[in-house]
C-alpha cells in the first residue's frame, strides 16, 4: 500500500501507541497539585508538540509564576511512572511490521527520546525503526518540520520520498513543510 516510498516516518503518541489517556491522565495528577483543571479538548490540541509547550500555554492562560519547563519536568515524571504499565499498540503497528526490512523506518515524536525508545522496548518493536528523533533532539518542534527532516536525513532518504504516518494537526504541518506525503490515521 505504501510501496511508492523509500522510508516510512511514524509519529508515535496517538499513532503507533495508544499512550494520549495516560498523557492526559498525568496532567491531570500535576495540575491537580495546583488546584487546576485542564480542558482535554484544549490538551488534544497540543498532541504533537513538546511537552513544555503545553506547559507553557497552561501558566500563561492561569497566570501562573512557574517554569513551564519545570512543570513539564513535573509531567514528564508522572507519565513515566504510569506510561510502561499501560502502554498498548495501536493497529498502524501493523503497517511498521509489515514494511520491517523493506523500507527504512524512522519513528519522529514529540516525546523525549529516552521515553520514545522505553516505550518502544517495552513493547518489542524498537528494532522495527532504524532511527528515532524525539523531542529533545531537535531544536524546533512540531509543527516545523526539523523532526521528520531528521529522520529523512537519518535513514539516508529525500525528504520527498518519505511518508508520514500522524494523529495531529502539528505533526501533519510538519510533515507538509518537510515536503513528504502524510497520512492522518484519524481518518484510517
Amino acid at each position: 500500500m505504501y510501496d511508492q516510498y523509500d522510508a516510512l516516518i511514524f509519529d508515535m503518541d496517538g499513532t503507533i501507541l495508544d499512550t494520549e489517556p495516560t498523557h492526559r491522565k498525568a496532567w491531570q495528577q500535576v495540575l491537580a497539585r495546583y488546584d487546576l483543571a485542564f480542558d482535554e479538548e484544549t490538551m488534544v490540541r497540543f498532541n504533537g508538540s513538546p511537552t513544555w509547550r503545553l506547559a507553557q500555554f497552561i501558566t500563561e492562560t492561569h497566570g501562573l509564576n512557574i517554569d513551564p519547563h519545570h512543570l513539564a519536568a513535573e509531567k514528564t515524571t508522572a507519565v513515566k511512572a504510569m506510561l510502561l504499565d499501560n502502554v498498548r499498540p495501536l493497529p498502524l503497528l501493523e503497517v511498521a511490521r509489515a514494511y520491517y526490512g523493506k523500507r527504512p523506518m524512522a519513528v519522529g515524536t514529540g516525546s523525549e527520546h529516552s521515553m520514545a525508545v522505553a516505550l518502544l522496548t517495552e513493547l518489542g518493536v524498537q528494532d522495527l525503526f532504524s532511527a528515532i528523533v524525539g523531542a529533545d533532539d531537535v531544536t524546533l518542534h512540531k509543527p516545523e518540520p526539523e523532526t521528520f527532516l531528521r529522520c529523512a536525513a537519518l535513514l539516508g532518504v529525500a525528504p520527498e520520498r518519505c511518508v508520514v504516518f500522524e494523529d495531529a494537526d502539528f505533526g501533519i504541518r510538519a510533515a507538509q513543510a518537510a515536503g513528504m506525503d502524510v497520512v492522518d490515521v484519524r481518518l484510517l
